[in-house]
C-alpha cells in the first residue's frame, strides 16, 4: 500500500477531486482508442488512415482522438505531401508523448501477466536481448517496491525530503 504523508495522511481532510495527477492524465488518455493511438504512434504509425485501420475505429473517432492528443501535447501535426496529392498532416509523438510510454508499457506488462491471451509477447532490451520491465526508482537509484512508495505535497521551491 502506498503511504500518504503529511497533510495527505488525514484522508477526510482533503479531496483529490480535480487535483490528482492520475485524474488529469485519465482525462487526456482515458479512452481505449487514445491509448491504442499512442501505442501505434510509438510503433511508428504517423498517417491518419493507418491509425484508423490499426486501432480499428471509425474515421470520426480517429479524428477526435488525434485532435485531443495533439491538443494535450502528446502528438504534433507535421505536414507532408505525396506526389500529385494535396498536403496532409501526419502525427508524431512529442517529448511528452514519449515520456508517457512507461505508462503504456506498464499496462502491457500487467496485461501480459494477469489477463488471458498470448503471453509470448515480451519487452526486451535490444542491445542484449534480456527481458525488460517498467519499474519505479527513487532519485538515489533505489528500486521502490509498492509498499515503500509514498505520496506527499511538495512545497513550491523546496527539495523533496530524503529519508
Amino acid at each position: 500500500m502506498t503511504v500518504l504523508q503529511g497533510p495527505l495522511a488525514d484522508r477526510d481532510a482533503w479531496s483529490a477531486i480535480g487535483n490528482c495527477p492520475i485524474e488529469k492524465t485519465m482525462a487526456v488518455i482515458g479512452t481505449k482508442s487514445a491509448m491504442l493511438i499512442l501505442r501505434e504512434a510509438y510503433y511508428g504509425t504517423t498517417r491518419f488512415d493507418d491509425f484508423a485501420r490499426r486501432v480499428g475505429i471509425t474515421k470520426a473517432a480517429t479524428s477526435a482522438r488525434l485532435t485531443e492528443l495533439v491538443d494535450a501535447g502528446l502528438l504534433t501535426r507535421r505536414p507532408y505531401r505525396e506526389p500529385g496529392q494535396r498536403v496532409r498532416d501526419e502525427y508524431v509523438l512529442t517529448d511528452a508523448g514519449t515520456e508517457l510510454m512507461p505508462v503504456v508499457w506498464s499496462m502491457f506488462e500487467w496485461g501480459r501477466r494477469h489477463l488471458a491471451g498470448d503471453s509470448r509477447l515480451r519487452l526486451t532490451h535490444l542491445n542484449c536481448g534480456a527481458d525488460a520491465s517498467v519499474e519505479i526508482r527513487c532519485a538515489q537509484g533505489h528500486l521502490v517496491p509498492p509498499d515503500e512508495l509514498g505520496v506527499e505535497i511538495k512545497r513550491k521551491g523546496t527539495a523533496p525530503t530524503a529519508k
